[in-house]
């Protein structure tokens, strides 16, 4: 048998082993998928749906559950547009400047994704609580943070500040100074620099950061039971409201509450993808020019 042969043997029983290995791990990934993602999500919803449809909305229409969805809504109306400002501004400070403490401030920024939210829920009580630092001063004024919206708010802020800043910052420092530069010789102002070029340039990174952060607002459940009090109807979340409902062992009504926090979540992530293939379209043309 000739060199060539033997050659040309050997690589074919290499591919036939690297196609047997891309077989081998695609099948792990899906039943890793099916097993610890589909699975759940299916029982989540087929319990939901185990009484039918009729059951199904009765069980998201009561006047609780349609509490709790409003507050979701409203913290996360008020937690994520604050985030995105600060989000802006911080990949702002660490892409276009130098300064002392840059690094403490990234650090500072990914705190949250390290630190337990029940800690930072705590740590609220521990500020703001009757007992707290700002307590008395507070109830002197009659202003109540703990176990009322702004607590909430306080909490969800927390837990997803980090989201915005971390997909702009290597976004905008991948794009240098250049046009800002460019745009401040021909006259522009901070303002008209920031409209018309800086905005343009991440906005699809911005509205990837603000999916992210809407997300993790909307099913967050360890700070803002600390801080939220569990009261039924008035300082509950979605999150909070399934806790609630599976522990008086109304599974049904509970897992229907869950399915709409699903239908929620599978939106949202519908406009992840959908920003994030813009992002890297974008990218993309930005690497052929």
């Amino acid at each position: 048998m000739s060199y060539s042969s033997v050659s040309a043997a050997s690589a074919n029983a290499a591919r036939r082993g690297s196609a047997v290995s891309r077989r081998i791990l695609i099948g792990l990934c899906w039943l890793v998928f099916v097993l610890f993602l589909g699975l759940p999500l299916f029982i989540v919803v087929s319990q939901g749906l185990k009484n039918g449809l009729g059951a199904f909305f009765t069980a998201i229409l009561e006047p609780d559950a349609l509490s709790a969805l409003k507050l979701t809504v409203i913290a996360v109306l008020i937690s994520v547009p604050l985030n995105a400002v600060f989000g802006v501004s911080a990949a702002w400070c660490v892409s276009k400047y130098s300064f002392r403490g840059k690094s403490i401030l990234v650090t500072l920024i990914d705190l949250p994704f390290s630190v337990s939210p029940v800690i930072a829920g705590l740590v609220y009580v521990l500020m703001f609580g009757a007992q707290g630092l700002f307590g008395p001063w507070l109830q002197d004024h009659d202003i109540q943070i703990v176990f009322a919206l702004p607590g909430i708010v306080l909490a969800t802020i927390f837990v997803t500040v980090p989201f915005v800043a971390r997909e702009l910052i290597p976004l905008m420092q991948e794009q240098g100074t250049q046009e800002e530069e460019a745009a401040r010789l021909l006259g522009a102002n901070g303002w008209q620099m920031f409209w018309h070029v800086t905005v343009p340039n991440i906005k699809w990174g911005l509205i990837y950061g603000v999916v992210l952060c809407t997300a993790r607002a909307m099913g967050e459940f360890g700070a803002v039971s600390v801080v939220s009090g569990h009261i039924r109807g008035v300082t509950n979340t979605l999150p909070l409201h399934v806790e609630i409902l599976y522990n008086e062992y109304n599974h049904v009504a509970a897992f229907a509450v869950a399915s709409l926090l699903l239908i929620l979540a599978l939106f949202i992530l519908l406009l992840k993808q959908w920003s994030e293939s813009r992002i890297n379209r974008l990218r993309h043309n930005a690497a052929e020019e």
